[in-house]
C-alpha cells in the first residue's frame, strides 16, 4: 500500500532518536571500529553512521523497537551519511555503503513486522541531514562573501546519499533538520535528478527547524518563507523537527498547516536540553503536548527527535489512534 494513501486514512507515526537510543549501548572507540577498522588512521566514536556497518544488530535493534512501540515509518541510520559530513573522519569513499547498507536493515525490519500485521504497512524514510556546512552564509565574520561549500558540491553529494538509500531499499526520502534552504534545495535538486535518471517516483518528506524564539530557521527564514521556498517542488509533506520541543513548535506549525497543501508532519525534541544538554521530558509530558497538535489538526505525521525514546513513540501512537487526520486538497499531490 502506498504512502500517500495511509495518509489520507490515520494520522503516521515517525520513530524517535536513533543518537538517544545508541547512546544506551555506551559504544567505545573499539566498538564503533570493530575488526574491519582497526587501524583506522583516525577517532570514529561518535560516527554513529558507521555502526550500520560495525554494529548492525544494534541498528537493527532500535528500529524493532520503534516499530514495536507502534511507529509506521523509521528513518535510517544516515543523518550524517554524505562525503561532506564523513570529511571529518575521512570516510568519504565509504558513502555509500554506509547508506546502502543502513537502508537495508530498516528494510529487512520493516518487512518483518509488515509481514506480521499487514494491515499496518511499516516504511522506510531515507534520512538525508543538514550536512555540517552552510551554502547561504559566511562561517567567516570578517569574510561575509566567503562560503564553505557550493550549491554544486552539495548536489553531488546528496545524489550520491539518494541513489544508495533508494538501492538499499528506502520507500520514502526525508530531507531533515533543515538550518539552511539552500542546502535543502540542494537536496531536492538532486533527487529529482535521481527520480528522472531512473523514471521513478519517491515520496519526499522535507523537515526544517527552527532554531530559537525568533521562530526563524538559522538562514533567516520564518515558518511559511520556508513553506513558500519548496513549495514548487512535488513533496509528499512539509514540517519541523528537532531545535525545540512540541510545546515551542505549535505556533510554527500552524502557520504551514494553514497554508500548506501538502502533508504536514513534526518531530520535536522531548523538550528543551537541560544544563547537561540531555532531555528531561517524560512520554507523558511530550503526548500532552502533542495532543494539542492533534486537537487543532495540525499534522498527518508526528514523531519525535533528540532525547525521544520508544516510550516517548508508544505514548504518540497511542493517543494519535484517537484522532483524524488533517485533511488536505487531494488534488495537489
Amino acid at each position: 500500500m502506498k504512502i500517500e494513501e495511509v495518509l489520507k486514512e490515520r494520522i503516521l507515526v515517525l520513530d524517535g532518536a536513533m543518537g538517544t537510543m545508541l547512546q544506551r549501548y555506551k559504544f567505545t572507540e573499539e566498538d564503533f571500529r570493530g575488526e574491519r577498522f582497526k587501524d583506522w588512521p583516525s577517532p570514529l566514536q561518535g560516527n554513529n553512521d558507521l555502526l550500520s556497518i560495525t554494529q548492525p544488530e544494534a541498528i537493527a535493534t532500535v528500529h524493532a523497537k520503534y516499530f514495536a512501540a507502534g511507529a509506521d515509518i523509521v528513518e535510517t541510520n544516515t543523518f550524517s551519511g554524505t562525503t561532506i559530513a564523513m570529511e571529518d573522519y575521512g570516510m568519504q569513499d565509504l558513502v555509500y555503503e554506509l547508506n546502502y547498507e543502513s537502508a537495508k536493515i530498516a528494510k529487512r525490519v520493516a518487512e518483518e513486522f509488515t509481514a506480521k500485521e499487514p494491515q499496518k504497512p511499516r516504511f522506510v524514510a531515507g534520512s538525508i541531514g543538514p550536512t555540517n556546512k552552510t551554502a547561504s552564509m559566511s562561517p567567516d565574520v570578517n569574510d561575509p562573501g566567503f562560503r564553505a561549500i557550493s550549491f554544486d558540491e552539495l548536489r553531488v553529494a546528496y545524489k550520491q546519499q539518494v541513489e544508495a538509500l533508494l538501492d538499499g531499499g528506502a520507500d520514502l526520502l526525508l530531507v531533515e533538520t533543515i538550518f539552511d534552504t539552500l542546502n535543502a534545495k540542494a537536496a531536492l535538486f538532486a533527487i529529482e535528478e535521481v527520480k528522472e535518471e531512473r523514471n521513478i517516483e519517491v515520496p519526499i518528506m522535507v523537515s526544517g527547524t527552527i532554531t530559537d524564539a525568533s521562530g526563524r530557521t538559522l538562514s533567516g527564514q520564518t515558518a511559511e518563507a520556508f513553506l513558500i521556498s519548496i513549495s514548487h517542488l512535488p513533496i509528499l509533506s512539509v514540517g519541523f523537527n528537532c531545535a525545540l520541543g512540541a510545546k515551542q513548535l505549535t505556533p510554527h506549525l500552524e502557520v504551514i498547516s494553514a497554508k500548506s497543501e501538502f502533508f504536514t508532519s513534526a518531530h520535536p525534541n522531548a523538550g528543551l536540553p537541560n544544563a547537561f544538554g540531555e532531555y528531561d521530558e517524560t512520554p507523558e509530558e511530550m503526548a500532552a503536548q502533542i495532543k494539542e497538535y492533534l486537537d487543532k489538526n495540525l499534522v498527518n505525521i508526528v514523531g519525535g527527535c533528540c532525547g525521544t525514546t520508544p516510550e516517548h513513540i508508544k505514548a504518540i501512537a497511542d493517543l494519535v489512534k484517537n484522532y483524524k487526520p488533517r485533511p488536505i486538497a487531494f488534488a495537489s499531490i
